[in-house]
This record gives structure tokens, C-alpha cells and sequence, in this order.
């Protein structure tokens, strides 16, 4: 028992490495205080002014400081997403994936709020604004689990999840959950170089149902866009669904060989 149990976290041992270092920050920036917390934060911050500053150093510590409420409400749901993404592809490429959504997803916003400021779209005050967390590279591992479903039904997981995003986003209209969309988007983009399993044991189908849950809970984080999302997605689902199934069938049209019938030769005079 003890065995099996230790073998099972060897497989996770990269998700499980990296929360308990989310819980060994989190004790000890609140074992020092909210000034100290306030202060790390500020300084660990992917916002506009470190970047421009050069602080890279915050590309990557950035994703080990959260300031998302209380952890173990959001943990688990983490936990499972990232444990889901490194039974399917092993520890590299949950790591590859992780970090290009956060690291990825950060720079794309970045250079699309500093376009917004420099066109006076948005005040320079933006560019304090407070960026930490785990989010983006929790929002790529999402989209990247889209080479694990199955191939019948992965047009209508993409299109649930990119009309999710897109509706949250056109309702709050906030960078944040900006950087969620695009962090998603470049999940799904990497998931096209992962190979596609089919052992969805009852663990794996228990993982992404909390994962899921908790990639949902993410993107949709306000209490307006909580009953819409669903049905957007829903119209999303059916819409890609759909329209890949016109697309494939249009293509296979197209590709059948047009035989030419043998034209039958002159008989032959006496």
C-alpha cells in the first residue's frame, strides 16, 4: 500500500513538488505580515514597470506567489489539473507547458496593454497593476489537455472552452482575464505536438473532473458571467463541432479521383 502510494507520487512529482512550495510561500509571506507580503508582491509582480525595468526575474517568481484568496479552497483543483497533465505526458511537458502559458501568456498581454497605453486606451496607472499567481500557466495546461480527448469529440471541447473565454472576457474587459485566454489558446496550439492517450482510467476521469472544475472557476470568475458561460460554451461546442464535420466532409468530396470512363475505340473497317 505504502509502495503503490509512493510510486504513484514519483509520477506527480513535479506537481507535487511545486505546490508544496506554493504552501511553503504562502506560510511564510503571512508568517512575516502584509507589509512584507505587500512588498514581495510588488516586487514580484509581471506588471508593466518591472518589465520595462528589465526585472525578468519576475517572469518566474511571479508563479510561486498567489494572492488568491484562501489556498485551500483553489489548491486541490490545481493539484488535479496538473497531476491529470503529467500522467498523460509525463513531468518535462507539464513543465514546458506550464511555463509557456505563464511566461507566454504575460509578454503577449504585456505588449498588447503597453500598445493600449501608448494609444491612450488605457491610463498609465495600469502599469502598477498587480499580476502574480498561477493562473496562466494553470489556463495553458487546460487547453493543452485538449490532445487527450478523444478525436470525435475535441472540436466541441475547443470551441466550449475558447466561447467561454471569449465571453468572459468581453464582459469584464480586464487584462487578467486576457492573459487566461491566451494562455488557453497557447495550450491548445502545444497540444497539436503531444501524442493523444487512451487510458482514461477512473482516477484520470476523477482528476479532470476537479481540474475542470477548477479551470472553470478560473476563467469565470465573476457572479454575472456564471449561468451565460455554460450556454455560450454550449453554443460554442456545437458551432466548431459542426463546422469541422462540413469541413471534413466538404474535403472528402473534393479528394475522391474523378476515374474517367475508357472511351471505347473505333471498330475496326473491313
Amino acid at each position: 500500500m505504502i509502495f503503490r502510494m509512493l510510486v504513484t507520487v514519483t509520477r506527480v512529482r513535479v506537481t507535487v513538488a511545486y505546490a508544496l512550495m506554493l504552501v511553503a510561500v504562502a506560510m511564510t509571506l503571512l508568517a512575516l505580515g502584509p507589509r512584507v507580503q505587500d512588498l514581495v508582491i510588488r516586487h514580484m509582480s509581471t506588471n508593466l514597470h518591472n518589465l520595462w525595468h528589465g526585472h525578468l526575474v519576475t517572469l518566474i517568481g511571479s508563479a510561486f506567489i498567489t494572492e488568491n484568496g484562501p489556498m485551500w479552497i483553489w489548491l486541490p483543483g490545481l493539484v488535479a489539473l496538473l497531476a491529470l497533465a503529467e500522467l498523460l505526458w509525463r513531468s518535462g511537458r507539464l513543465i514546458v507547458t506550464f511555463a509557456l502559458g505563464h511566461v507566454g501568456a504575460t509578454l503577449i498581454v504585456a505588449v498588447g496593454l503597453t500598445a493600449a497605453i501608448r494609444l491612450g486606451w488605457l491610463p498609465i496607472s495600469v502599469e502598477h497593476a498587480s499580476d502574480v499567481g498561477i493562473s496562466y500557466g494553470a489556463a495553458a495546461v487546460l487547453g493543452a489537455l485538449t490532445a487527450a480527448v478523444p478525436v470525435r469529440w475535441r472540436p466541441a471541447w475547443v470551441g466550449w472552452w475558447l466561447a467561454v473565454g471569449l465571453l468572459v472576457l468581453a464582459v469584464t474587459n480586464d487584462f487578467t482575464d486576457a492573459g487566461h485566454f491566451v494562455a488557453m489558446v497557447l495550450g491548445m496550439l502545444l497540444s497539436t505536438r503531444f501524442y493523444a492517450t487512451a487510458r482514461w482510467t477512473r482516477i484520470r476521469v476523477a482528476l479532470l473532473a476537479v481540474g475542470g472544475s477548477f479551470g472553470y472557476l478560473m476563467l469565470v470568475n465573476i457572479a454575472a458571467t456564471l449561468v451565460s458561460a455554460p450556454l455560450a460554451g454550449a453554443v460554442g461546442a456545437l458551432a466548431v463541432h459542426w463546422g469541422v464535420r462540413l469541413y471534413r466532409r466538404r474535403r472528402m468530396r473534393t479528394s475522391i479521383p474523378v476515374v474517367a470512363e475508357p472511351v471505347p475505340e473505333p471498330a475496326p473497317c473491313d
